[in-house]
């Protein structure tokens, strides 16, 4: 998955969660002051993502996302290591 996908399945994601339109969703949207997202919002948001992409986002960096450019950061982030350690256990096999 490239970067432009990644962040469209971060918007729909979003949109669906927050019961908001796509356009609505822009990288630099505030998921609270934009998207009217309330704190169990963002744990059900960080939830779906979690499961959708097989990541961990720790409640304190739950507390730093503000935006969708912050949830893209992260998971992006999470998604390039795993993979650089999947790639370190297969060169190991």
């Amino acid at each position: 998955m490239d970067k432009e996908e990644l962040m469209e399945r971060i918007k729909e994601i979003i949109a669906d969660k927050l019961g908001v339109e796509i356009d609505e969703v822009t990288d630099d949207a505030d998921l609270i002051d934009d998207l009217d997202a309330d704190s169990l919002d963002l744990v059900d948001l960080a939830m779906a993502i979690e499961d959708e992409f097989g990541v961990t986002i720790p409640d304190e960096e739950l507390e730093k996302i503000r935006t969708v450019r912050d949830i893209f950061k992260e998971l992006y982030e999470k998604i390039r290591l795993a993979e650089e350690e999947e790639e370190e256990s297969e060169e190991e096999e």
